[in-house]
């Protein structure tokens, strides 16, 4: 019989069975989930539900823990600091790797070598939105709109480098208008802002907003999609709306700490394939505005050397600088 310390000594998912009923190696040792930003903003929520069916699937507590801040980074550094056993793991917004790296000076961790990847998770499209109370219903109605105003117009994001900051200044530059950026942290903050009429508009996380644009307290001008989002069917695409090109869609991974055993990584990702492919829960996620990507380890790599050179270009376009 193996001893308690030999046991703990080991990665847990290592400790599982490759096939068959899952079960637990110790009960009493939940597996963190470091989140980089706020409770109730879209990461958070989808994080929660991935939680909730690996923790059906391996038998085993995955517990959410947030860690925000500096737009992502304080939960960056956490997960790449953490222990390389298995016990911890993150969800990762691809702007921390692909972007922030292009926005900040130094960062408390290497987007490179820090990390062993998991699994793509999601992507989540995001929405220009504004108060249901301003008088615009379009993205033309908004910039001439914009234009009228003496002491312009300002967007808001949860920071400097994510994709909803450069989503907000890239729509500006498309549209031909001037708006200054204001960062909150997440649209639990942002949300009430724009309602309140402290920012006019904001180009967020579809999933944050579906709620308060099917209440009518928020108006969708466009979707940042090729195709018009399932659960808003009314709501134009950029280039419906007047802006060809204009395709961005934010997107989350599941990483470790670099250490973290091949084994471990390879069994997450594969259970998490395994769940994202239940027909149900992908038009769960499509209500809460995600669209559910899981992928191989290899897959993730692939996808942000991918896309790298594509968010240098946005970020350039968009005229945001390096803090």
């Amino acid at each position: 019989m193996l001893n308690r310390r030999a046991i703990l000594a080991t990665p847990f998912i290592a400790a599982l069975p490759l096939a068959g009923r899952a079960q637990a190696a110790w009960p009493d040792r939940p597996v963190r989930v470091i989140v980089g930003f706020p409770p109730g903003g879209s990461l958070d929520v989808m994080t929660r539900l991935a939680a909730e069916q690996m923790g059906q699937r391996l038998g085993q507590p995955f517990v959410v823990e947030t860690r925000s801040g500096a737009s992502g980074n304080i939960g960056m550094e956490a997960l790449a600091r953490a222990t390389p056993d298995g016990y911890t793991i993150g969800t990762v917004s691809m702007h921390n790797l692909l972007i922030n790296p292009l926005l900040f000076k130094k960062l408390p961790y290497d987007p490179e070598r820090d990390f062993a990847w998991i699994s793509a998770m999601w992507d989540l499209p995001n929405v220009a939105v504004v108060p249901a109370q301003l008088p615009v219903r379009s993205i033309a109605e908004l910039a001439a709109w914009a234009k009228q105003r003496p002491n312009g117009v300002s967007f808001g994001s949860s920071g400097v480098g994510t994709t909803i900051h450069l989503s907000g200044a890239y729509l500006a530059g498309r549209a031909g208008f001037e708006a200054q950026h204001v960062t909150f942290r997440g649209a639990a903050q942002t949300i009430p802002a724009l309602l309140s009429g402290d920012i006019q508009y904001a180009v967020d996380n579809l999933a944050s907003y579906v709620g308060v644009i099917q209440e009518g307290r928020m108006r969708a001008l466009a979707v940042s999609l090729p195709e018009r989002w399932p659960a808003l069917p009314d709501v134009p695409t950029m280039a419906e709306a007047g802006l060809p090109n204009f395709e961005v869609s934010p997107w989350h991974m599941w990483a470790a700490p670099r250490g973290t055993p091949q084994a471990v990584t390879e069994r997450l990702s594969a259970e998490i394939r395994a769940a994202w492919a239940d027909p149900a829960l992908q038009q769960r996620a499509i209500g809460m505005g995600a669209r559910l990507t899981g992928s191989t380890p290899a897959g993730l790599a692939e996808r942000l050397a991918k896309e790298r050179p594509i968010w240098a270009e946005m970020v350039k376009v968009s005229g945001a600088q390096p803090e």
